[in-house]
């Protein structure tokens, strides 16, 4: 696929190229490094970014309906107001991403890391989460331990109350 003259191929290094508004619509960008890129209201419908490297890239206004990020790396990234419709996020590391108000009805994001991950205003129906709980920050964690400790010792307390009343 050519794009303003240039080749773009799997695995293509394109770490900060300015893609601005760039039609890559059903581009093969698999494994690419576009770590920087910036993506604000490209086309990328359909495109496939499995495992390409998207950390800290601006994606604001995009448009990605359908686009496979299966395992892509998302940390960092803008993604505000863009629109991943049905898109493809499984295992994803989307890890302190910008989502705000962007438009993720169907997307599948099974296994994607979204701790930190801004999703005010995001339109998520129809979005396809895991079950697994998924921890903000480390004050939740250490709740999270704190309530678990607190149960144990309940129990040893129970424990002890039983034996003492026998």
């Amino acid at each position: 696929m050519k794009v303003n003259g240039y080749e773009i191929k799997p695995f293509a290094y394109l770490r900060g190229a300015n893609l601005v508004g760039a039609n890559l619509q059903g581009a093969n960008l698999r494994g690419a490094n576009l770590r920087g890129a910036k993506l604000r209201g490209a086309n990328l419908q359909g495109a496939n970014l499995q495992g390409a490297n998207l950390q800290g890239a601006k994606l604001g206004g995009a448009i990605l309906v359908g686009a496979d990020l299966e395992g892509a790396n998302l940390w960092s990234a803008n993604l505000e107001g863009a629109y991943l419709v049905d898109a493809n996020l499984e295992g994803a590391n989307l890890v302190d991403a910008n989502l705000q108000g962007a438009y993720l009805q169907g997307a599948k994001l099974q296994g994607a890391d979204l701790q930190g991950a801004n999703l005010q205003g995001a339109n998520v129906t129809g979005t396809i989460l895991d079950k697994k709980e998924v921890l903000q920050d480390d004050k939740d964690l250490k709740i999270k331990e704190l309530e678990e400790e607190n149960e144990k010792l309940k129990s040893t307390l129970k424990s002890l109350k039983a034996l003492l009343d026998t």
